[in-house]
């Protein structure tokens, strides 16, 4: 066995060509992204935050008189009792520029839902607006406790919402909180999408505890039940949860059911699982195929990221004992990095630039006063 390993060793040796600029960073920068893109985990196609605030920009400079008087003309409404409309609304979530706009903003929400709760069928969806608005200003605990609000229910029912929500946690941090807005998204009965799944096992491979794996175990069954298509990046995060908590074989069930895994996260993914399952002669087999230099360049090669090339550098023996899995994913996505137990005891986090999209955050713009 060891003599496999010291092969496999002999083999990642080989693997030191140039690798393309940025697929080893684990910086915010991602591989063929332009200079200051950042890795997110929803495109800017359904965040459309830029989209938003122009929109902002253009209905502030139409607006008849000044944003103050629009705002003391509503909370007069509210006061009196008087029924909301749907173009006041809008207008008012397009006005807000602070907390405090934004909490008259949530007392009009409460009313216009309170009057229009029975009136659901090819209403304007006011719920994505509300986030983007939150995502622009910082505000997702506002956003989550009126997600939350019984007396709301209804007024969320899209999952662009509930997505928007996850994904502002996510990049905060708040991966419990977002944890707690998936549990509500489904009881709430609204309908995953793939973006969904891809928030929900990232989620949960960040929080990489039995629970977290428990519940993306059942949201993966659940979705192959009904017949929902599961993305590549979301089953790669179910993989790299399955490996962190060592379940070697449903990492392998997993990782069996992806389509089309030739990319270099897929391959990483691969080598991970059969050093974790102590299965060199496979491993020896991956690295030989990436190494032959016969080869016509019309034939495809596995690839690897930086960091799997850098395993030359680690004992190879010491791989034989357990240990946890080290982070298969970004430290701009995930922000995990474990180190392999060993000798070596050095960090090697795994690059997943293609999982990750690119998406240039958004200037702010202020609408004209």
């Amino acid at each position: 066995m060891a003599a496999a390993w010291r092969r496999c060793s002999a083999l990642l040796r080989a693997l030191r060509s140039p690798v393309r600029p940025g697929a080893g960073d684990s910086g915010p920068a991602c591989s063929g992204c332009p200079l200051g893109a950042k890795r997110y985990l929803l495109t800017d196609s359904v965040v459309k935050l830029k989209e938003f605030q122009h929109k902002k920009v253009a209905i502030a400079y139409n607006l008849p008189g000044t944003k103050e008087s629009y705002l003391r003309d509503l909370q007069e409404k509210l006061t009196q009792n008087k029924l909301i409309l749907k173009e006041e609304l809008r207008t008012l979530l397009h006005l807000c520029n602070s907390r405090d706009d934004v909490e008259l903003a949530k007392n009009v929400i409460y009313r216009y839902h309170a009057e229009n709760r029975n009136v659901t069928l090819g209403e304007y969806k006011f719920g994505p607006l509300f986030m983007r608005l939150c995502y622009e200003l910082d505000l997702e605990e506002s956003a989550v406790e009126l997600v939350q609000d019984q007396h709301l229910r209804g007024f969320f029912s899209d999952c662009t919402s509930f997505n928007l929500l996850m994904d502002m946690l996510f990049i905060k941090g708040k991966y419990k909180s977002a944890l707690e807005v998936l549990i509500e998204m489904k009881n709430q009965d609204v309908k995953f999408s793939r973006d969904t799944y891809v928030l929900a096992f990232a989620v949960c491979y960040k929080l990489n505890s039995p629970e977290s794996f428990r519940i993306c175990t059942t949201l993966r069954e659940e979705a192959l039940l009904k017949g929902d298509v599961l993305s590549r990046r979301a089953s790669c995060f179910a993989v790299a949860l399955a490996l962190s908590q060592n379940q070697v074989a449903k990492a392998v069930s997993i990782f069996s059911q992806i389509m089309k895994p030739e990319s270099i996260i897929c391959t990483n993914l691969n080598v991970m699982i059969h050093i974790q399952s102590n299965a060199p002669t496979t491993l020896i087999e991956i690295l030989r195929d990436a190494t032959e230099g016969n080869l016509s360049r019309f034939v495809k090669r596995h690839e690897f990221s930086e960091e799997v090339r850098k395993w030359r550098h680690l004992n190879m023996d010491s791989l034989l004992a357990p240990r946890p899995v080290c982070s298969a994913f970004p430290a701009e996505a995930t922000g995990l990095h474990t180190p392999l137990s060993g000798a070596s005891s050095q960090l090697v986090p795994l690059s997943v630039s293609p999982l990750t999209c690119s998406r240039v955050p958004a200037q702010n713009l202020s609408p004209l006063s």
